[in-house]
């Protein structure tokens, strides 16, 4: 089985490809290294370009004709970004991956990953929520990824492809191995900010302390970067299985089922380093919202994959990762 991993030079995709070449998938990279590393892609297969060059899309399958799926995580990603970018957003999201679908259908590779997320529910209860949770796209970037579904939900009925999109909720850690992991050293994600916070000395600001959750602060389900790139494994090893000719496209949530509190991050953090952060408290910010963790029954039959790390594994490899980053330059 050989698959074509887009953004395979990013942190899900690298990882994506590392879990898939451990479990004997072949793997074909392409990234237009837009913030995506080169490196990552070392010992495989990348080609460097646009997701929407069909001359390039062509090129890969004349020279992979064995290429049996799409796995599909080159996207835009920063949510401030499409907020003043909207446009830039919409045409490299949803544009480009209309070309890049439509392209690679033609060429005979109908069966699509996507790497969607969990920023397309409302997401503000603080609770659980399954694949049947309202839909409330809270930015742009949040809006592609649903449109992107929407397209291959009505691509799939219409018989052009097959698709299965999974919906990631936080994804933290690195590869164990640590051979890729986040190319940003400063990341905007919470874990991100509080490791700043460390090595800058200075405290760390919870942002929203009077959400309903069980400590008043925000709540995420943070899952493990490998236990991510597992469940892309066992999709591509059950794609047949779970995207059928009767239900040719197939949503579901990729988490840990478990809420992890800010406060429980900083918790977390505290125990890994042996430290003990210093923490402030600040009003929420505009467009925050109490957070939600994933109900993931459906992957977990459909997958037989649950997560398997612990939120102090996240943060132990994050922090290993962001050393050697530091040696990569």
């Amino acid at each position: 089985m050989k698959a074509l991993i887009t953004g395979g030079a990013g942190y899900i995709g690298s990882t994506v490809a590392s879990a898939c070449t451990d479990a004997g998938i072949d793997v074909v990279l392409l990234d237009d290294l837009s913030t995506g590393r080169s490196v990552f892609g070392e010992g495989r297969e990348l080609y460097e370009g646009d997701i929407a060059d069909v001359a390039l899309l062509d090129r890969i399958v004349d020279e992979h004709p064995d290429i049996d799926l799409v796995i599909h995580c080159a996207a835009r990603i920063v949510v401030p970004e499409s907020v003043a970018d909207p446009l830039g957003y919409y045409d490299v999201n949803v544009g480009r991956t209309i070309t890049l679908i439509r392209h690679l259908a033609d060429r005979g590779i109908t069966r699509v990953l996507f790497s969607s997320s969990a920023a397309v529910y409302r997401g503000d209860s603080g609770g659980g929520v399954d694949e049947t949770g309202e839909i409330a796209p809270g930015s742009p970037y949040a809006n592609t990824k649903w449109l992107v579904e929407q397209i291959l939900r009505d691509a799939a009925a219409a018989g052009e492809i097959r698709a299965i999109a999974l919906r990631y909720f936080n994804p933290i850690g690195a590869d164990p191995q640590l051979r890729t992991g986040l190319q940003n050293p400063a990341p905007s994600h919470a874990l991100g900010k509080i490791m700043t916070a460390h090595d800058a000395g200075i405290p760390f600001t919870i942002t929203g302390t009077d959400w309903d959750t069980r400590d008043g602060s925000g709540l995420r389900d943070y899952v493990h970067v490998w236990d991510l790139a597992r469940a892309h494994v066992a999709a591509v090893q059950r794609f047949d299985d779970i995207a059928t000719t009767d239900a040719p496209y197939v949503a579901m949530n990729v988490g840990t089922g478990e809420g992890v509190t800010v406060r429980e991050l900083v918790d977390a953090f505290d125990r890994v380093t042996g430290e003990h952060l210093e923490v402030v408290e600040g009003p929420r910010r505009p467009g925050d919202q109490a957070g939600a963790f994933a109900l993931v029954g459906r992957a977990e039959q459909a997958l037989g994959w649950k997560a398997e790390r612990t939120i102090d594994e996240g943060v132990r490899d994050a922090l290993a990762w962001a050393e050697k980053l530091k040696k990569l330059g």
